[in-house]
């Protein structure tokens, strides 16, 4: 029993000193990105490049995932709803739902899984492959080289790329609505105009904000951290993903905690 005790406590001192431990150091990298700033013709070049990549390169992909979550929230309120419901509550249901919770959730899911295994896979494989120290040993910062571009482009496009993924999401479900429940334009029109408020933008783009930050600087971390060769590269990418998701999880329910009070 004893034995069983001080195993189970050394589990949770190791995990507890290793989860400050990576604070600490995301802390440390978070610092040394605010004092790059300052080297905007280093790094803006580069963050308009990462920026193209991420917004053109991921149109496609946001667009395909909003119209099925449009189409499939509008299919799933025809078959909730009944005759004594007006129709254009089902408008309200599906255009909140998608600017408060499915566009930017969705969204920076889809991106974590593309854009956070990127990120990891090219810094881990530039860590291993000994190409940042490299660049440390000619007196180049790989925060304005390397980890800025990336941070940069990531937070800033994911708001973008969330309005677009609601236009299409709105669109999609606008559509399914017709086909499933019968409703015309002008009661889809006045249900999204209903309950609709100003701030409900505003509270997307905060989140994915936060969303952005966290699939960027969390993937750039575990990337630049990297060890053990390729093993340590597969192990970061997957490492980078799954905590990006988690945090997105647990940012969407603070975020709704406190702006939506």
């Amino acid at each position: 029993m004893f034995n069983t005790v001080a195993q189970a406590g050394r589990f949770v001192g190791r995990r507890t000193l290793g989860a400050a431990s990576h604070v600490g150091r995301i802390s440390y990298l978070t610092v040394e990105l605010v004092r790059a700033v300052p080297e905007w013709r280093i790094w803006l070049p580069r963050a308009m490049d990462q920026a193209m990549g991420v917004g053109v390169g991921s149109m496609f992909i946001v667009m395909i995932t909003a119209a099925f979550a449009g189409a499939v929230t509008s299919l799933q309120a025809g078959y909730q709803f009944d005759a004594q419901i007006p129709l254009y509550f089902a408008a309200s249901m599906i255009v909140e739902s998608l600017i408060l919770e499915l566009g930017p959730v969705l969204t920076a899911m889809v991106l974590a899984g593309r854009i956070g295994a990127r990120y990891a896979a090219e810094l881990g494989t530039m860590r291993v492959t000994e190409q940042i120290d490299a660049l440390e040993s000619l007196g180049r910062s790989p925060m304005s080289h390397l980890l800025l571009p990336r941070v940069l482009a990531g937070t800033l496009m994911l708001p973008v790329l969330v309005v677009f993924a609601d236009f299409i999401g709105i669109i999609a479900g606008w559509l399914a609505a017709k086909s499933s429940l019968g409703i015309t334009d002008a009661e889809f029109v006045y249900g999204a105009r209903a309950f609709f408020r100003d701030w409900d933008l505003w509270y997307s783009m905060i989140k994915s904000f936060f969303f952005g930050l966290a699939i960027t600087l969390v993937p750039c971390y575990v990337g630049y951290t990297t060890q053990k060769g390729a093993e340590g590269v597969g192990r970061a990418t997957t490492v980078a993903v799954v905590s990006a998701s988690v945090l997105i999880l647990f940012l969407d329910a603070i975020l709704a905690q406190l702006l939506l009070q």
